[in-house]
């Protein structure tokens, strides 16, 4: 049985039983988001999902708490495993940082509310790395911008990119709108990225893949790119680093790498068989312009207060890469070296030993949020670094600090040193 609303959107039965309120008032609630943001997408029917990642779980204010809280009061549970996004307080370390209990209190008491809904406490923008991985072709509704573009480019599955608030009602109801990503004939490539005067010794350098991120989103204007051409591999690290920062600076919410990415094995199937609309063709030159733009604001004469790390949330291989690094090191006694990760990922490192090295040299951990989305910073750090494109690109605007952009090895070299240091010798090489 089908019934088409009010709004134009075909709707199923068992969508106008949750309508009607007959599982509750939270499924009602969620149920009329859903439908109505349907018809805002211009979507003609609803469709099954199997899976979703849940970014409203970041508090923001008492207007989010409020929706969480409302939900959970009225027994909204989540038809599909729902991962959570990061939250608005490490619970077990806030006390550690500048975080004001006022803002503490209702962060944790949205935690609750969520867990409360049957979403998984995971806690991290960065679930694929220790959860079950949607399939290929499969249907979910994730938010976090980093989250969606890796699940729909390097995964394939299909999202679209959920907001805040829309993702745990789709996650409610197990329904979302049937547009945009989800659907074939949106998911052509539309930019022709060809890499090819990209210099190898450049194209091995990890620091390049979140430069050309970034380069690439300021370009497509959320457009989705094809890329070609590169006389090297990435690594799956150096992937989820391109897609959050295209996901920054360009609202990018799937790209291509042909031969890599599952939709890609040939630039025709990347295209779905049309002419590429445009082109692109960074060099060197025009990727260390980008590079030195996301950290504008320090020098190499500029002191450091901190190196900030992870973001998406560090991996395991990140950390130990990371052990390897600072081995035998200490860092700067002006300099401290924040980690945020996933509290998985955080016992999976403990367990390897990355974090005994990590903790020698004088690095911290942060688990279950983001420096980004909670006030954590004490008044008196000022001037940071990272590897990071997305970091770099919010920390201006959002925490109103100085940063700095450098590889891995960059990072920890300017931690030892107490100011921003970089090798520069991959930028420097030629085609």
């Amino acid at each position: 049985m089908e019934h088409v609303g009010m709004t134009g959107v075909r709707l199923e039965a068992r969508d106008l039983a949750l309508l009607e309120g007959e599982e509750g008032e939270g499924a009602r609630l969620a149920m009329s988001v859903v439908a109505r943001m349907a018809d805002v997408v211009r979507a003609r029917e609803l469709l099954d999902i199997s899976a979703a990642h849940i970014d409203s779980s970041l508090y923001q204010g008492p207007a989010t708490l409020e929706f969480a809280e409302r939900l959970a009061e009225g027994g909204a549970r989540v038809r599909v495993p729902a991962t959570l996004n990061v939250s608005g307080v490490d619970v077990g370390g806030w006390r550690d940082w500048d975080v004001p209990s006022s803002w503490a209190e209702p962060a944790r008491r949205q935690m609750e509310a969520y867990e409360a809904m049957g979403c998984e406490p995971t806690w991290t923008c960065a679930p694929y790395q220790t959860q079950l991985r949607p399939r290929f072709g499969e249907q979910i509704a994730w938010g976090e911008s980093s989250a969606i573009v890796f699940a729909n480019s390097v995964l394939g599955a299909r999202t679209e990119r959920y907001p805040d608030l829309l993702d745990i009602c789709c996650a409610i109801t197990g329904r979302a709108p049937a547009a945009g990503l989800h659907l074939t004939r949106n998911r052509g490539g539309e930019v022709l990225v060809d890499l090819s005067r990209v210099p190898r010794r450049l194209a091995e350098e990890s620091a390049l893949y979140p430069v050309l991120g970034h380069w690439i989103g300021l370009r497509v204007a959320g457009r989705i790119p094809v890329l070609d051409g590169l006389r090297a591999r990435p690594e799956e690290d150096d992937l989820k680093a391109l897609g959050a920062a295209m996901a920054s600076s360009g609202a990018v919410g799937l790209f291509h790498w042909v031969g890599l990415t599952p939709e890609a094995p040939d630039r025709s199937a990347a295209f779905q068989g049309r002419e590429a609309a445009s082109r692109l063709r960074p060099g060197p030159a025009e990727l260390r312009a980008a590079r030195d733009e996301l950290g504008s604001e320090l020098s190499e004469e500029d002191g450091l207060d901190l190196v900030v790390l992870g973001s998406p949330h560090f991996s395991l291989s990140e950390f130990a890469a990371l052990a390897r690094l600072v081995e035998g090191r200490r860092r700067h006694p002006g300099v401290r070296l924040l980690i945020t990760t996933g509290r998985a990922v955080r016992t999976l490192a403990g367990k390897a030993g990355y974090l005994d090295a990590i903790e020698a040299f004088g690095g911290e951990l942060t688990v279950d949020t983001c420096i980004l989305t909670t006030p954590m910073l004490p008044e008196g750090i000022r001037r940071l670094m990272t590897n990071s494109a997305k970091y770099a690109w919010y920390t201006p605007g959002l925490l109103d600090r100085a940063i700095a952009f450098g590889s891995l090895a960059d990072c920890v070299d300017s931690a030892v040193a107490g100011r921003v240091t970089r090798d520069d010798g991959a930028w420097t090489a030629q085609p």
